[in-house]
């Protein structure tokens, strides 16, 4: 594959949200900066809203491999859960031993005396919410009761909600404005800016084991930030498939050509892949004869970032 055409330990573009892949960018460094600060002051309720693609889950990664041992995370990925459901894994993930028979009166209290208990011991829990946007109405009213749990000075649960601009539609809504009105830190993401997309590029071919000069050529870079708007998830699934078509070529560099057929090859691109296909009619007959073997290589690596 091409990890060994271009002298790469790993796929450096691919979609798990590994933090050794984190680039801190002016946007994620100051949501950081802004959770860690608001956390390390018990702050109630903190949300992070970030379109479709802009990293919100390898920042949720990098929140809690950030955080120190005084604080215990919960980590939801999926919050479709019932409030019951909440209450358990809240329980599970703070230590306390529980059946599903137990009365939630029971629960609760133990859930509390169990908090009190840690933060006794100076221990701050911390539930982050991914997704948060699809979390259902039951159980977001379930998780603002939660956080009433308090003593004198402090908070003995604190939230963070990570989720698309739908988000703030959900708690417009007239019967969660109690819960709308306990967060005290809102933070938006940004896409990266084109001034920004070199670095990244570097950077990820870098964490990757990459040791060569630029592998992106200057139009090529111009064009991969038009096409994805720089949403990082856009920019990494096009990069990748430009990487793939100037490996099918044997390329040393990824040229304006072939990030051409990257974008031609993406559906969230594929209008403005249109209009250069008809501006750039010319580039096609070089790119025809590494075409078939760029189609063949990419069901079996594609398919498994996406």
């Amino acid at each position: 594959m091409y990890r060994q055409h271009f002298g790469l330990a790993e796929h450096p573009f691919s979609l798990t949200p590994d933090t050794q892949f984190y680039f801190n960018n002016q946007s994620h460094r100051e949501v950081l900066s802004t959770l860690l600060l608001a956390l390390r002051h018990s702050e109630g309720f903190i949300k992070i809203v970030g379109e479709v693609g802009t990293g919100k889950t390898l920042l949720s990664r990098k929140l809690l491999a950030s955080l120190g041992d005084t604080f215990i995370t919960a980590y939801i990925p999926n919050p479709y859960l019932t409030p019951d459901e909440l209450k358990w894994f809240l329980a599970e993930e703070i230590g306390i031993a529980y059946s599903p028979d137990m009365p939630t009166y029971q629960l609760l209290k133990e859930i509390n005396l169990r908090l009190v208990e840690l933060a006794q011991q100076k221990r701050q829990v911390v539930l982050v919410v991914d997704e948060a946007q699809a979390m259902p109405r039951e159980t977001i009213e379930a998780l603002r009761l939660l956080t009433n749990l308090e003593t004198e000075k402090s908070k003995l649960l604190q939230v963070v909600l990570f989720g698309q601009p739908e988000l703030d539609e959900l708690l417009d809504r007239p019967d969660l404005r109690q819960l709308k009105q306990r967060i005290v830190f809102s933070e938006y993401l940004q896409t990266i800016s084109p001034q920004s997309l070199p670095d990244y590029l570097a950077y990820r071919l870098a964490s990757a084991g990459y040791k060569g000069a630029g592998l992106f050529s200057a139009s090529a870079v111009k064009l991969l930030y038009k096409a994805s708007g720089g949403v990082p998830r856009l920019i990494n699934v096009i990069a990748h498939k430009a990487m793939l078509a100037a490996y099918g070529q044997g390329a040393a560099r990824v040229s304006r050509q072939h990030m051409v057929r990257a974008i031609m090859d993406t559906a969230e691109s594929r209008r403005f892949g249109r209009w250069l296909a008809r501006r750039d009619y010319w580039l096609w007959p070089a790119l025809a004869a590494s075409a078939a073997a760029v189609i063949a290589l990419a069901p079996s690596t594609v398919g498994g970032f996406l």
